[in-house]
């Protein structure tokens, strides 16, 4: 699977998440490994870099400023479907590894 020149929206997330459906997400991919650039909503910037195997499963890590001025860090594991139109959706296990730490779910569907 390659995620390159792909871009996603969030479907849903965890109520701890800072990311909503006014969230963009920029895909970009050269072999198996994956790098986006995202924003929108309570980020002001956020960046991602992740491995993507032969499955088209991401174990990425993500850095984020959001509104409030924080730099906020995590991990996330994606794992995707394909849609009966042929767009992929993503379903996220995430977890903070700053601030409270905690960890939630989010879904992300090709735009």
């Amino acid at each position: 699977m390659n995620y390159h020149n792909k871009q996603f929206r969030p479907l849903s997330n965890s109520e701890n998440g800072e990311v909503s459906e006014d969230t963009r997400f920029h895909y970009k991919q050269e072999g198996n490994i994956l790098t986006c650039e995202y924003s929108g909503s309570q980020i002001v910037k956020g960046h991602l870099i992740g491995l993507v195997d032969e499955n088209g499963h991401i174990n990425m890590r993500y850095h984020q400023v959001n509104s409030q001025g924080e730099l906020m860090t995590g991990i996330c594991h994606s794992t995707p479907e394909i849609m009966p139109t042929g767009k992929i959706r993503l379903h996220e296990k995430w977890q903070w590894t700053s601030g409270d730490q905690s960890s939630g779910e989010s879904v992300l569907e090709e735009v």
